[in-house]
């Protein structure tokens, strides 16, 4: 029998992204579903609607509900949480790196490092010296960074979400299973739901 699988697509500047790294894990290992984590950037997505920024801060009640909404969510979860003013705050640079993190076996710890770095200590993951502690803390080399930003690294990025914008993705986090996709954190569990009845 075939392992039930699940593409997370996520954007580390997502602040429900955030949520739903934390928690995947073990919901994934109960239902039995196989998790790839698939990074990618909504900026582009964003232009291609004529947006220039996160929907949250071109529409101020949203980002109000939504820091709301998340200071909620991270306390049910006990998860913590920073406000940050810098919304959304550039994630190019993290993306690359977990790109390659994710091709060894702390990859995913990796991922969760810098979602905690940025939303629960309110760190700048744009700033080299985050992401170096996030690698260095996870075990892995802070060489990582430099690889990186080699242009073949940067067209994988690039690549990766041009396919999300194929594949209908418009925001993150989002979840796929063959050809169908569950959009947000609050989708998590149903998405795991068809891919464990769908293997």
């Amino acid at each position: 029998m075939t392992q039930a699988r699940l593409e997370f697509w996520f954007d580390f500047a997502s602040t429900y992204s955030y949520l739903s790294a934390m928690r995947l894990g073990p919901l994934a290992q109960k239902s039995g579903v196989k998790v790839v984590w698939r990074p990618f950037l909504l900026g582009p997505i964003f232009a291609a609607q004529g947006w220039t920024t996160s929907p949250f801060r071109i529409y101020p009640a949203k980002g109000h509900y939504m820091w709301r909404d998340m200071t909620r969510r991270t306390q049910a979860l006990g998860l913590p949480m920073k406000k940050l003013d810098n919304m959304p705050q550039n994630s190019v640079l993290a993306a690359r790196v977990a790109q390659l993190a994710l091709g060894t076996e702390h990859g995913v710890a990796f991922c969760q490092a810098v979602f905690s770095a940025q939303f629960g200590q309110g760190r700048d993951i744009a700033e080299v010296p985050v992401i170096r502690d996030c690698l260095e803390a996870t075990g892995l080399s802070g060489d990582l960074v430099d690889r990186a930003a080699q242009d073949d690294n940067r067209l994988v990025l690039r690549r990766s979400t041009e396919e999300a914008m194929a594949r209908g993705i418009f925001g993150a986090p989002s979840f796929i299973i063959q050809d169908e996709l569950f959009w947000g954190d609050d989708r998590l569990e149903e998405a795991l739901d068809w891919a464990a009845r769908h293997a």
